[in-house]
């Protein structure tokens, strides 16, 4: 694998060689591809926060074009089960989402080892699939959060600073404080979490709260996707649900009539799963980290 490494950077906090191991991140694309441009612009983000503290090595299928796709199926699988696989390697992190993780899992899945399983994997939106599918797998450091591609946002420095501050030093900061007070939690998609139900991938969600957001989709389709979740077989005894922001809504003709609370509400009152209120994620620059399972041990 071809990797760019990010180079020593003695002013940026005190820090020994001799004394702490830098985390090296994987950077590869099961989606939609990133920018070489872009990638290098989170790198110099990198080296300003942590310095040689952290390396960053973005695979080159990240910036691999096939359509729509950061290069094809087989090609995205690859690039993930190579980085996943690599014992040098502590964590991978998606480089952006779109569409795409549905398409190659099922090529992934089988060809990851033991090793793949002491890595932390961090993504949201449509990486929520993949994630789902792991976590589903007894993987145990599964975690919603920014991604590379946020830096191309208003204000995106601060989402891949979040990031980067969980990955590196697990900052409890960086997490959605609603999370650190669970006993065991999930974030996903809206969207992404009703495509997950029916499927072999779709873990079973009983004790832990369910943090949902969502962007672009109009409300009666918002509406839509909260009836399948609480109603599916893989959410009885869920603690509850929490609702990040719903964003970008398109209007709806005629007017829906509810807001989306309003619509969460309605559901978790048919289905008997507590609403809990709000959760600080979404896709945006605030979208907070929230890692999967059990994260009372970080506040």
């Amino acid at each position: 694998m071809s990797c760019v490494l990010i180079a020593q950077d003695t002013r940026v906090r005190k820090w020994s060689p001799m004394t702490v191991k830098p985390v090296k991140v994987g950077i590869v694309a099961p989606a939609c591809r990133l920018d070489a441009e872009d990638a290098r612009v989170v790198e110099d983000v990198a080296v300003a926060l942590y310095g040689a503290r952290v390396s960053l090595m973005v695979h080159p299928q990240c910036h691999f074009s096939a359509g729509h796709f950061a290069g094809n199926d087989q090609s995205r699988a690859s690039a993930f089960v190579e980085v996943a696989n690599d014992p040098s390697i502590d964590a991978v992190w998606f480089a952006r989402g779109g569409y795409g993780s549905v398409r190659m899992v099922d090529v992934a899945l089988p060809e990851l080892t033991a090793v793949a399983k002491t890595k932390t994997y961090l993504g949201f939106s449509d990486l929520g699939y993949l994630m789902g599918a792991l976590y589903s797998r007894g993987f145990e450091k599964v975690v919603h959060g920014p991604m590379p591609a946020d830096i191309l946002r208003p204000g995106g420095r601060s989402a891949v600073e979040r990031a980067l501050s969980y990955l590196v030093d697990m900052a409890p900061t960086s997490i959605d404080p609603a999370a650190l007070s669970a006993t065991k939690v999930v974030a996903f998609n809206l969207t992404i979490l009703s495509h997950l139900i029916g499927t072999t991938h779709m873990p079973h969600l009983s004790g832990h709260v369910v943090m949902l957001e969502e962007v672009s989709e109009y409300m009666y389709r918002i509406d839509r996707s909260l009836a399948h979740i609480t109603s599916c077989e893989p959410m009885r005894g869920a603690a509850g649900i929490r609702l990040g922001r719903c964003s970008q809504v398109p209007p709806n003709d005629p007017a829906f009539g509810l807001d989306e609370v309003q619509v969460v509400q309605h559901w978790c009152k048919v289905s008997g799963i507590p609403y809990l209120g709000r959760a600080d994620i979404g896709h945006d620059v605030d979208n907070k980290v929230v890692p999967f399972g059990s994260v009372a041990m970080l506040s």
